[in-house]
């Protein structure tokens, strides 16, 4: 039977590859339109900060114009587009939402199951790509990277940095502390075990697995975690619990000198204790990749600091991201089409 399927992807999440996997999968005989949004060129929307968008973390796209697209389709795929209440109560044809992101964040999901609207998502999608960009993020401190890269763009050649008091170290000889055990945290480790550094995972809820447990991967406390580590990587899930999980307490208790990583969500970490860590000296620097605000305000304290690198929320931005959660979101139409129970149901 032929189906309506409405596509919005934006300029990551190209909608023609969304459409390209699908009719891989289900063939060419539905009747599939496209939109493309213009993000990442623009920022997103907040629902707290638009009336009637309430329950929606982050989205793009006027309402009206999203609804308007849609119309009649039965299916609809999209990454950033909304999906509040009041559009759910405009849209009764619509049975299946695929967004190709780890949450359904730009959806209200309250709405789609009182509607009977079944959303999937794509989770992992970006999870390498994050992975061997904090590797990456990692090297550029403990190897001193971005200091050589800055001072010779100031045309300062700094010979000192061969010194052995002043020289990096490599991942061979140094613990990394690895904080949440998921998708991303799981691949982090596999990585730094190839470089044959030590490492140590916290994760409360999750068990190393046997592969990492006899490579001499140790499961520890936080605490035990802080202390022992001469990096310090975060990889978890935002929640109630492990909101600003590194704070004024936590910092004090990593070692003397060590590097922080943060390629996970900006509401991990208190970014002020985060300051006063950096300008005492007991941190040795830090590299950012994601921000509780974002963009960061141009005056932002952590902007100056010679010892921060930063970059703009672009760990998961990999060419191979956008075609596996294309594939993911295709695989979730083919099994919808097939009246087969969904992989990913959120």
């Amino acid at each position: 039977m032929t189906k309506k399927i409405a596509i919005i992807g934006d300029r990551f999440m190209l909608p023609e590859v969304f459409r390209e996997k699908i009719v891989e999968l289900c063939g060419d005989e539905h009747d599939i339109r496209t939109l493309q949004q213009p993000w990442p060129d623009v920022p997103m929307e907040h629902g707290y900060a638009v009336k009637g968008m309430d329950g929606l973390k982050e989205y793009l796209g006027d309402p009206d114009e999203v609804v308007e697209f849609i119309g009649d389709a039965e299916l609809f795929i999209t990454q950033l587009a909304p999906m509040s209440a009041g559009m759910l109560e405009r849209l009764p044809d619509l049975k299946f939402v695929a967004v190709s992101r780890g949450g359904p964040v730009n959806i209200d999901m309250k709405a789609a199951r009182d509607a009977g609207v079944l959303v999937v998502n794509t989770p992992g999608r970006n999870a390498s790509a994050v992975a061997e960009f904090t590797l990456g993020a990692i090297l550029a401190e403990t190897r001193l990277i971005r200091s050589g890269h800055e001072s010779l763009r100031k045309g300062e050649w700094r010979g000192e940095l061969y010194r052995a008091d002043k020289t990096g170290r490599e991942l061979s000889e140094m613990t990394v502390g690895v904080i949440g055990y998921g998708n991303i945290g799981t691949k982090v480790v596999r990585l730094l075990r190839a470089f044959g550094t030590k490492v140590l995972v916290h994760d409360p809820y999750v068990q190393l697995s046997a592969d990492d447990r006899n490579a001499g991967v140790e499961h520890v406390a936080l605490d035990d975690l802080l202390s022992r580590s001469d990096v310090v990587t975060l990889h978890p899930r935002v929640t109630e619990e492990t909101k600003g999980i590194m704070n004024a307490e936590t910092f004090a208790k990593m070692k003397q000198g060590a590097i922080f990583v943060n390629t996970a969500r900006g509401p991990l970490v208190d970014y002020d204790a985060l300051y006063e860590a950096l300008t005492s000296g007991h941190l040795g620097s830090a590299m950012l990749e994601t921000f509780a605000v974002e963009p960061v305000p141009a005056d932002w304290p952590l902007l100056q600091l010679p010892n921060v690198t930063l970059t703009p929320h672009i760990a998961g931005a990999s060419v191979r991201t956008v075609t596996y959660a294309a594939e993911m979101a295709a695989e979730e139409v083919r099994r919808y089409i097939a009246g087969l129970p969904p992989v990913n149901p959120c």
